[in-house]
């Protein structure tokens, strides 16, 4: 039988549960809600740019207030690399993944990249493109973490590149990973010229390239080619 006493016991266990539930869930928010402006601000003044102060007005926040996520600017660098790699994974690889492996999960990936840098998810371009770039000559932990991701993607590119090929929809010859490399490329300089000019002929003109660059590696291209040396010979 179950006693007065243990409905009292059992009753005030629930609320403090309930309320230290809430109040983790609210921190959550609240972190990824600071470090998605955090991946913002970096696109437009730097990963070593970033600093509690300037995030802290950012957000509306008092820097002692950041300061209880954050203890240090490279732990708020590095939480920003992470966060900026789950929003790409959100935006651009996710549902990519829909799509059927080879050509078609190729051309999701870069129509992805695309309307991310067009729709302004960060307002200086892929995140990662800008973070990359900077942190080039400034080895770190924070700079691992950014090559860290922009090596996934290259992977990711360079899997369906092989996918396409084992299917027969390009070139057993080619080399992977250099035609991933080839296609970010494009995509890096488009999101350059866009970010800088705001105009989306640039992106057009990376959609373009891609085509090009994927019809020269249809099974059919080579025997084309040679056919016409031949008649012109």
């Amino acid at each position: 039988m179950l006693t007065c006493q243990g409905m009292t016991a059992k009753n005030t266990k629930t609320p403090a549960a309930g309320s230290a539930r809430r109040a983790r869930s609210d921190g959550e928010r609240s972190r990824a809600a600071i470090l998605r402006e955090a991946a913002r601000l970096a696109t437009v003044d730097g990963l070593d740019g970033l600093s509690l102060a300037h995030l802290a007005n950012a957000v509306g926040m008092s820097k002692s207030g950041l300061f209880a996520h954050f203890r240090s600017k490279q732990e708020l660098q590095l939480a920003t690399v992470e966060a900026a790699s789950a929003i790409f994974d959100e935006q651009v690889i996710e549902p990519a993944g829909e799509a059927q492996p080879g050509v078609a999960r190729l051309r999701a990936y870069v129509e992805g990249f695309l309307r991310h840098v067009e729709e302004g998810v960060f307002p200086g371009g892929c995140f990662f493109v800008s973070a990359v770039s900077e942190l080039d000559s400034h080895p770190g932990p924070v700079r691992d973490g950014a090559m860290a991701f922009s090596q996934r993607w290259f992977r990711l590119l360079a899997e369906e590149v092989a996918a396409g090929q084992a299917s027969g929809e390009l070139d057993p010859a080619a080399d992977p990973r250099q035609i991933a490399f080839e296609l970010h490329a494009y995509m890096a300089l488009g999101n350059i010229q866009f970010v800088a000019t705001a105009n989306p002929s640039a992106l057009d003109r990376v959609r373009r390239a891609v085509e090009n660059r994927l019809a020269t590696l249809a099974p059919h291209a080579g025997k084309k080619r040679g056919q016409l040396n031949r008649h012109t010979a």
